[in-house]
């Protein structure tokens, strides 16, 4: 039976593969670059702007203590910007895996079936153009990002309250986070077998450790913009690895089968 910290570790270990994977051919990492380097520019820009402007954004949204004394103002300030900071990180890693997926659907669908192409193809697979997927990947997408709001609101709040919200906050947004762009990117495997979103919930819920030491680490790293640009296709390639594991289905390469042998007359 699989313990809480097993499946933790195979997160990690699919995750892992799914590096070793997608590195060892350069024809894939040259493919799935291209669209995480197009949003790693976008989103780079708008960091840049949210640190160079978090005071004024900290002190509009404490508006209601400009005549407080100042050492509480201060504390109430610096406890915003870090909620802002927090939020902008967790809403930030979920639109930038999203927006990545969309904008590299097709180049990231390659991968995922090269992957699976070479662990014996994609049982049960869905016969649709990219383009016939891109909608019903764009629902599930949005729906995902919106709850990622919704949970950011009391965690932008906690943010405000001292000591709490900067030790106990960055744990939770880690693993909110983390969870939340594990179902983001299983849904390209899911999604050529017909499976939505609702599908890989219920698979995921049954191995949550295994989807958190999965995705937190993905996570972690995506708010670091540079490297982002090799993490989500290597993120894709272990999540195709772990959509596999979760169906039950081989990940591991197969020794060659000898040639039968022929006695000599």
């Amino acid at each position: 039976m699989k313990t809480t910290g097993s499946e933790f570790v195979l997160g990690l270990k699919l995750l892992g593969k799914g590096f070793a994977r997608y590195g060892r051919n350069p024809r894939m990492l040259l493919l799935g670059a291209i669209p995480a380097l197009i949003t790693c520019a976008l989103f780079a820009t708008g960091w840049v702007f949210l640190i160079l402007y978090i005071g004024d954004i900290a002190s509009a949204a404490t508006w209601f203590a400009d005549d407080w004394s100042d050492g509480v103002r201060q504390l109430m300030r610096f406890g915003a910007g870090a909620g802002i900071l927090a939020v902008a990180a967790l809403i930030s890693a979920l639109t930038f895996t999203a927006l990545t997926l969309l904008i590299g659907d097709p180049f990231y669908e390659v991968i995922s079936e090269k992957i699976e192409d070479g662990l014996g193809g994609t049982p049960g697979a869905v016969d649709l153009p990219w383009y016939r997927t891109l909608w019903p990947s764009l629902v599930d997408s949005v729906r995902l990002i919106t709850l990622g709001i919704v949970l950011a609101i009391p965690l932008f709040l906690l943010g405000f309250v001292p000591i709490i919200g900067q030790t106990v906050v960055p744990v939770l947004n880690a693993m909110v986070g983390g969870w939340l762009i594990t179902m983001e990117l299983t849904g390209i495997p899911f999604n050529r077998r017909g499976l939505r979103l609702k599908d890989r919930r219920k698979l995921l819920r049954a191995h949550r450790s295994m989807a958190l030491g999965f995705g937190i680490p993905v996570f972690l790293v995506l708010l670091v913009p540079v490297v982002a640009i090799v993490v989500v296709p290597a993120a894709v390639a272990g999540a195709t690895l772990m959509c596999r594991r979760l169906l039950g289905l081989n990940i591991e390469d197969q020794p060659p089968v000898p040639a039968p042998q022929i006695a000599a007359r």
